[in-house]
């Protein structure tokens, strides 16, 4: 690798860090006073859906505030059972309306979705550590290309859900793209498993694979702290 590309690539990395620093740092700020705030309710009686979203949101609102940032949406998704009148629940804010998702109006199945195996709730919840999960299509609340990135929260060692928010992909590609091209280089950004993300190269889509191909081949680097790595094309 010459220097050339050397230096672009750790430069496009530092983009990538810097970019998810700020949301990643706001979920963690709210997490813990937020678990504190459950703990309490819980203390006093059972713990429902409304007296969640009432925690819940002005975190959610002042989330849907950052500027460093495009957040769509943003909120708390519990951990099964944790409410005593649902099952699960996304407790939930979106959009430039900032109002609360209400998935029972949307799908007679979404309300009781197990969440549980999706990998924005199950990666945190399993590693306890912040996470980026995309690029999906959110069928739950956006319907467009979306990465989510969620910190779990925990009461006395237990883990109660995770605090989350969506970027969508337009909004960070907009970001993104000039910040690459100012590089002089082709700078694609790809997830944990090799799906693309944003790239500068109009060979490339958001999802689709780099597997197999030219790509796959060239160095990568890690971006700190998220589950993202960026390719440069030295060519």
């Amino acid at each position: 690798m010459s220097i050339a590309t050397d230096t672009a690539i750790q430069a496009a990395a530092r983009i990538v860090e810097e970019y998810f620093a700020d949301p990643v740092r706001t979920l963690r700020g709210w997490v813990d006073p937020f678990a504190a705030e459950v703990a309490a309710t819980r203390r006093m009686g059972p713990l429902t859906m409304a007296k969640i979203d009432a925690l819940v949101e002005p975190y959610a609102l002042a989330t849907l505030d950052l500027r460093t940032v495009p957040v769509y949406g943003a909120g708390f998704i519990a951990a099964i059972d944790l409410v005593s009148d649902a099952r699960s629940h996304l407790s939930w804010w979106q959009g430039d309306e900032r109002r609360q998702l209400v998935l029972a109006s949307q799908s007679v199945n979404k309300e009781n979705i197990d969440y549980s195996a999706l990998e924005w709730y199950r990666v945190p919840m399993t590693s306890g550590m912040p996470h980026v999960a995309g690029p999906y299509v959110d069928y739950l609340c956006s319907d467009e290309y979306t990465i989510t990135i969620a910190v779990p929260a925990e009461v006395d060692g237990t883990r109660i859900g995770v605090a989350g928010l969506d970027l969508l992909v337009s909004a960070v590609e907009r970001d993104l793209t000039h910040r690459f091209a100012a590089l002089g280089r082709d700078v694609t950004l790809t997830n944990g498993v090799g799906r693309v993300v944003v790239s500068t190269d109009p060979r490339w889509a958001t999802g689709d694979s780099v597997r197999g191909s030219r790509l796959a081949e060239l160095p990568r680097v890690a971006c700190a702290g998220v589950a993202l790595d960026v390719i440069v094309d030295p060519s």
